[in-house]
């Protein structure tokens, strides 16, 4: 569909044509509705958001075929990856662990455009963003913005509290620009209308409870190939090894903690030396495997207290583990004392306080606890059957023409 232009450049803007005749690949207006999700934040070691944009694919090939769904995402090269994923060609962050950085809005917006959309998501408020709008005014598709990420909070971590402000008025003034504004949680709704966005529909993501399941669990396998006692209280946290994440905190909490205590940190403890204490695993690929490594532990260890949403939260939680966590931010609206232990501080005192009593609770009750939280509250119907209502409405005002949207 796309000409191929160099790898890991992205200055220019008149490299991409359109060939009709692959149109079939894409899925146009023949097929169905044309949903495209764009965003920055989809890499080969990408966490949350990835996850959810392919749960999103397989739910609407399973259950709604009516709809076609394209993912634009950055890559080495523009041009049609695989069925329903088109990559505009990026640079690589350096130390981005596989992530790139858009440069190219014109690119970018005449790649979606060039898709004909009937609506359209944007994952981020970077350059897929920007061309999300600027593509969706051009075609006359709605436009959805989902707040996947904390753009004040991160600048107030990387530059200080005297950033939080100048981040916030930006992020108001592109968000301001969507047709839909939707945010993971309550606590990314609020600090958006903090920022003075009104209207914010909250909508939480999901999990995969066929694959993050209790039945997966071999905790003695997983002691012998960790080489600890059988005794061992596992402590796991899986996720990238981002400054916002407060790795440190949970290290240290484990270590004041001591035996039999061990930290597992699959991905992020990435080229980092620890204390005995940590074990530092590699990003795992496998969907399953991960699962199974969660689910041989005794508890999900958490410390972010700005996270947007924490969908590995809700993964701990499928898997029959408790959580110790914050007691703010998205995380904290995931779990509470039923189904683990909230930490009245996510500094290392704070932090070895709660694992200590959630251990001298009853970790099966609250494991058991922990798988039918999930089932009740978080599986991925209910996430997408939102969204989809959330289109709907949109559509149902919007200037294209739409197919039935309903769920």
């Amino acid at each position: 569909m796309f000409e191929h232009v160099a790898p890991d450049t992205a200055d220019s803007d008149n490299l991409i044509r359109l060939d009709p005749a692959d149109a079939p690949e894409l899925g146009g207006h023949g097929q169905g509705l044309h949903l495209i999700d764009a965003t920055m934040m989809f890499a080969p070691r990408s966490g949350g958001v990835k996850r959810y944009l392919m749960a999103k694919r397989a739910w609407l090939e399973r259950r709604r075929p009516d709809i076609v769904h394209t993912l634009v995402v950055p890559g080495r090269q523009t041009g049609l990856e695989a069925p329903g994923l088109v990559t505009v060609a990026a640079a690589k962050l350096p130390f981005g662990d596989g992530y790139r950085m858009p440069a190219s809005l014109t690119k970018w917006e005449t790649v979606i455009r060039m898709l004909e959309p009937d609506i359209i998501e944007a994952g981020d408020i970077f350059v897929p963003g920007h061309a999300a709008l600027e593509a969706g005014e051009a075609v006359g598709a709605p436009v959805v913005g989902f707040c996947h990420t904390d753009a004040a909070a991160l600048a107030a971590l990387h530059f200080g509290e005297w950033a939080e402000g100048v981040a916030m008025k930006r992020w108001a003034s592109i968000y301001q620009r969507f047709d839909r504004v939707v945010a993971p949680s309550a606590h990314m709704a609020q600090r958006l209308a903090d920022a003075g966005v009104e209207d914010v529909a909250v909508q939480p993501l999901g999990v995969d409870l066929e694959n993050f399941h209790p039945s997966r669990a071999d905790p003695q396998r997983l002691r012998r190939r960790l080489g600890v006692p059988a005794d061992t209280r596992l402590l796991v946290f899986a996720g990238r090894p981002a400054r916002e994440k407060n790795i440190e905190s949970m290290v240290c909490a484990v270590e004041r903690l001591g035996d039999p205590y061990r930290l597992v940190l699959i991905g992020a403890g990435k080229d980092v030396r620890y204390s005995p204490h940590v074990i530092c695993l590699d990003y795992e690929r496998d969907p399953a495997r991960l699962a199974g490594l969660i689910a041989s532990c005794d508890a999900f260890l958490h410390a972010n207290e700005n996270e947007p949403f924490g969908l590995v939260v809700l993964e701990a939680l499928a898997a029959g583990l408790p959580v110790v966590g914050p007691s703010r931010g998205g995380a904290s609206e995931l779990f509470d004392d039923g189904v683990g232990q909230r930490a009245r501080t996510c500094d290392p005192e704070g932090l070895a306080e709660a694992i200590e009593a959630l251990f001298e609770r009853d970790l099966w009750a609250l494991s058991a606890a922990a798988r039918r939280r999930a089932e009740q509250r978080h599986g991925w119907d209910t996430t997408f059957e939102g969204l989809t209502r959330i289109y709907a409405e949109l559509l149902s005002g919007s200037r294209r023409s739409p197919l039935a949207m309903s769920a």
